[in-house]
């Protein structure tokens, strides 16, 4: 049935023959994508060749065909209303009274009183053997406290006392005093407008904690010493 001749190896191409023909067929494929395909379907003409056949206008006119068509699926162009514009009411006039200058000079005011509020505090010191400090409170007169301090286990010489805004350099008022002593508490009653408070210095050979609570009508509370 085969009558054919099967061709000898030497009638077979080789593999450079093969090789060479691939690239060929390959270099050809690009020219044609790039002077033929690329312009008429893209509009896009690198080499100029696609315009000299007229494939370049082509592949524009399938571009602009295939823009119209998106834009005519796309969705419906609104338009924007009208703006109005409001109208301008014209400003209420206002009606400009005179007032009479007073014919006697007018006395200034008194100047405020500090604000007290009812306040409540902790404070602790620590006192090295023979150290002291003092926390006082800003008070007006007749204001009070409540008050309570504690050495935390220890002794302390204490002295409560007072002093008058702009004091004079000598002037004294206490409240009381005492020696070794680990606690005291009560009311203290401002005698005037000032600062009233506690002394307290540790004479053991200890340190010493004192705790001072209070709690009442004063505008402010400060370690002084």
């Amino acid at each position: 049935m085969f009558n054919s001749k099967a061709p000898a190896l030497n009638e077979l191409p080789s593999s450079q023959q093969l090789l060479r023909s691939t690239v060929i067929a390959l270099i050809a494929a690009i020219v044609l994508l790039v002077t033929v395909v690329m312009p008429s379907e893209y509009a896009v003409d690198p080499t100029g060749v696609g315009r000299m056949l007229g494939l370049t206008q082509m592949g524009e006119i399938k571009q602009q065909l295939a823009e119209e068509a998106a834009v005519e699926i796309g969705a419906p162009v609104v338009q924007a209303p009208d703006v109005i514009q409001p109208e301008v009411q014209p400003a209420p006039e206002v009606a400009v009274v005179e007032v009479a200058k007073p014919t006697a000079p007018v006395a200034p005011e008194a100047p405020e009183a500090p604000e007290v509020a009812v306040l409540k505090h902790e404070m602790s010191i620590d006192l090295a053997p023979g150290q002291g400090a003092e926390i006082k409170l800003e008070m007006i007169k007749g204001a009070r406290v409540n008050y309570a301090w504690t050495a935390n286990g220890g002794q302390v010489n204490y002295d409560a006392h007072g002093d008058p805004y702009n004091a004079p350099r000598d002037f004294y008022h206490g409240y009381g005093k005492g020696r070794f002593t680990p606690q005291d508490s009560g009311v203290l009653e401002a005698a005037f407008d000032g600062k009233h408070g506690w002394f307290w210095r540790n004479r053991t050979n200890k340190p010493v904690t004192v705790t001072l609570q209070t709690e009442g009508e004063y505008i402010a509370i400060k370690r002084v010493i």
